[in-house]
């Protein structure tokens, strides 16, 4: 009966056609790996998005926010509570002279194409990042030598209270995969992104010869989510895996890249306790051989 009194009442704000009940998250992960979400919510609006974190806050729900679920492994048990997804209903955006603001659930691949198609620069590296604007924002996403820092100017956020505020330049207080938003457990909703005017040739150029240079190193023809560790000081976290011998070591249906050793990958019927348990002896592994600890990029989320 509380089920029915929540999807009610989670109903009432987003509409019921945009509430899922015992949701597989495996249909929402680029793992492909994840038990049920109690619930499943994806708010058309900003403001129902507010209403649905006071919701859960005045019934002690817990609550998960997620963009395209790109960076995540969700346990086998499946998340309890409520599952906001970020995604497909927030992803406005307009051009403005050389900026572009836009909502948190457009892709950041969306974004990159929007600013060649405005000849504007600064945005190429984050062509093939395969999140959204909101989570990129959150863990200063970054590639071929680009940062979210570098091109965002103000982000309007959720609280943990459910109140909208915004923050401009230094106080995002970005840093190496952390920001501001992600130490304050906030959402990133709406940012904008400030870039300079460029040649559409060139753009284009340097948008392909990334997308090559990923589609060569990178296992992206495989589930998985991404670089799984962050890279430790003075290292990279795929050339020391490399060293210890661990290409395509697997546990189960968890097997490190044949491509690119930094990356975990699903051959299919992957657990997420194997994905676990591979990264568990990744780590293991390497701070026995070279004193590094390697921690996870990936967020690992759910009931365990």
């Amino acid at each position: 009966m509380e089920k029915e009194r929540y999807l009610k009442l989670l109903g009432n704000i987003v509409g019921e056609e945009n509430v899922k009940v015992n949701e597989p998250m495996k249909n929402h992960t680029s793992f492909k790996i994840g038990g049920p979400a109690d619930f499943l919510v994806t708010p058309c609006s900003v403001q129902s998005l507010c209403e649905v974190i006071k919701l859960c806050n005045r019934e002690k729900l817990p609550i998960f926010i997620m963009g395209n679920g790109t960076n995540l492994l969700v346990s086998d048990k499946g998340i309890r509570g409520v599952v906001v997804k970020i995604y497909d209903n927030l992803n406005r955006y307009t051009v403005k002279g050389d900026c572009i603001e836009a909502y948190g659930g457009i892709l950041l691949s969306k974004l990159s194409n929007i600013a060649l198609e405005n000849e504007l620069t600064g945005l190429e590296f984050a062509s093939g990042i395969p999140g959204t604007l909101g989570g990129a924002v959150a863990m200063n996403a970054g590639a071929y030598g680009g940062e979210m820092k570098d091109v965002v100017v103000e982000t309007e956020f959720i609280d943990k209270d459910g109140n909208l505020k915004i923050i401009r330049g230094d106080e995002h207080q970005f840093g190496y995969r952390t920001s501001f938003i992600q130490k304050q457990s906030a959402i990133a909703v709406r940012s904008v992104i400030q870039l300079k005017k460029g040649e559409r040739a060139a753009i284009k150029a340097l948008i392909d010869d990334l997308t090559a240079r990923r589609q060569d190193k990178q296992p992206l023809e495989m589930p998985s989510a991404g670089s799984v560790f962050k890279r430790p000081e003075g290292y990279f976290a795929g050339k020391l895996i490399e060293e210890c011998g661990l290409r395509g070591y697997s546990i189960g249906g968890a097997q490190v890249s044949e491509k690119h050793c930094g990356f975990i990958v699903n051959k299919g019927n992957a657990t997420s306790k194997d994905i676990i348990d591979l990264i568990r002896h990744i780590q293991k592994t390497v701070k026995e051989k070279f004193g590094v600890d390697l921690q996870t990029e990936i967020r690992i989320v759910g009931d365990y």
